[in-house]
């Protein structure tokens, strides 16, 4: 993990930079991203309905394979919508 990704630990994928509460807030319903390039951030997920947790998401992130312009692949794995796998980067 580079110096960059340090600072997104504890953070909800999508939080501004210069927010200065970044991490999860009461009432909320997060998945934790596991591996890859977004490893350790929290994917807000309140009011998802299952069928739309269980085909995962391809997330925003200049940290991937593709830079700036790429996506990150996470998916929750059967039985637990609590932790997302990373599957991979599409441009």
């Amino acid at each position: 993990m580079d110096r960059d990704q340090e600072g997104l630990l504890g953070r909800v994928h999508g939080t501004d930079h210069d927010d200065p509460n970044p991490g999860p807030r009461p009432g909320r319903t997060y998945a934790e991203l596991v591996a890859g390039p977004l490893d350790g951030l929290l994917l807000d997920i309140t009011g998802w309905a299952a069928d739309g947790i269980q085909p995962g998401a391809a997330l925003t992130t200049k940290f991937g394979q593709f830079g700036a312009s790429g996506r990150a692949l996470y998916n929750p794995p059967p039985g637990d919508q609590r932790r997302w796998d990373w599957s991979g980067d599409v441009p």
